[in-house]
């Protein structure tokens, strides 16, 4: 088969060479372009949280665990041996001082009056028999119609009679007190707990547990334990302000979280240091008239030692320790960061102190200390702190909560 040539037209000739130059001037245009640098665009600063310097009057204080007791403890026992028979109170209810409790069988008892109190009437007899005979003997000696001898023996049987009506006599008041002693009563008023004895058990005083509990709730006492260097705080604290231990207010912050609505005061300390734990035991007194607080809680006992006045706060996690020296990173106006050594006082809850190195109303980051730099730029946000201070003074020389290691670029 012959192949035919193709003829374009002159106009068309034109429209490919115009399309042949078109693409000819692209492939330059993209040939130079390849052969130059993109310009970078300059980072963006870091975003940093911070936080405004705040001064305020701080209160300084101490805080301990404690827990709660009864500010007295009457443990009931038996008193004598018998089979209870009856129980009168409310397990965990409020007792009056002399309510009934318990009930022991008085029968055997009552049996033990009635005989002493027939031996107590024949021995009144027989004394009263050997009184008169010596009222009749005494003059007959008197005027030797009977001898001294027989004086002696009418003043012995007298006497003898006396001894025994007074040993009958003290026979039934202890058979009177052991009746006594079968209804079990609360010594003082407080709130009873749970018994320990049923209904016809056999109960003695040489049972090995007690009958009940009663305690006095109102006030109610706080028992803690204090370290041989918070006493020495705390005595310093006292002799500085002149005042007496039981003076320093006291706050009770329950397990809960909740502050107690009444403050307390301290009531005793022990005279020594307890050397298997090297403390003090001591102990705080709260008023509890709704008897919300019970024996066996826990909590934590605050006493305010001081008020820092002006006292400048920056949160904890804002503060970098770095071979012992502290840092802050501070914010200028220009949101240029200026690293600044500081000096720190107590910690205060979530917050440190800074005693100089500082002044109010200034910038410091917060959160990102780790992405800046002395003289860099930064992009400042407000700090969201976690939670407020809550006043709790640091022992000296311990480390922020969360340090941040100053970035080196």
């Amino acid at each position: 088969m012959t192949s035919t040539p193709i003829f374009f037209s002159s106009a068309r000739r034109r429209t490919l060479g115009y399309t042949a130059a078109s693409l000819a001037s692209v492939a330059l245009l993209l040939t130079a372009g390849c052969g130059k640098k993109e310009v970078a665009a300059p980072p963006a600063p870091p975003t940093v949280e911070v936080v405004t310097v705040t001064q305020k009057d701080v209160p300084i204080y101490e805080e301990w665990i404690g827990s709660l007791d009864g500010d007295v403890n009457a443990v009931i026992r038996p008193q004598v041996t018998g089979y209870l028979i009856k129980q009168t109170y409310t397990e965990g209810d409020w007792v009056k001082k002399g309510q009934l409790l318990f009930q022991i069988d008085p029968r055997p008892f009552q049996a033990a009056v009635d005989q002493a109190q027939g031996l107590r009437a024949q021995q009144g007899a027989l004394y009263q028999t050997a009184k008169a005979n010596l009222k009749r003997v005494k003059p007959l000696a008197a005027k030797n119609a009977l001898s001294q001898k027989d004086l002696d023996d009418t003043t012995g049987a007298e006497l003898s009679a006396k001894a025994s009506l007074e040993a009958a006599e003290a026979s039934l008041d202890t058979a009177k007190l052991n009746l006594s002693f079968t209804r079990i009563t609360s010594p003082i008023a407080g709130i009873a707990g749970i018994a320990k004895a049923q209904i016809g058990d056999l109960l003695s005083p040489s049972m090995p547990t007690e009958l009940t509990t009663v305690s006095t709730v109102d006030p109610i006492k706080v028992y803690i334990n204090i370290s041989e260097r918070e006493y020495l705080v705390l005595a310093r604290a006292i002799q500085a302000e002149g005042t007496r231990p039981e003076r320093i207010p006291l706050q009770l912050i329950l397990v809960d979280g909740s502050t107690y609505p009444h403050a307390g005061r301290f009531s005793v300390l022990d005279r020594q240091v307890d050397t298997t734990t090297g403390t003090f035991k001591g102990a705080a007194l709260f008023p509890n008239p709704d008897r919300l607080l019970r024996p066996g809680q826990y909590g934590r006992i605050r006493a305010t030692m001081a008020i820092e006045k002006g006292a400048l706060l920056v949160p904890q996690r804002a503060v970098t320790e770095i071979q012992g020296k502290y840092l802050l990173a501070v914010v200028g106006a220009d949101n240029k960061v200026a690293i600044r050594p500081v000096t720190v006082g107590n910690r205060i809850g979530s917050d440190w102190i800074i005693a100089s190195g500082l002044q109010a109303g200034e910038k410091v980051i917060a959160e990102g200390t780790q992405k800046v730099k002395d003289g860099s730029t930064v992009n400042p946000q407000p700090f969201a702190a976690a939670a407020p201070a809550d006043g709790k003074a640091a022992a000296p020389g311990e480390k922020p909560a969360a340090p941040a290691p100053e970035s080196k670029g």
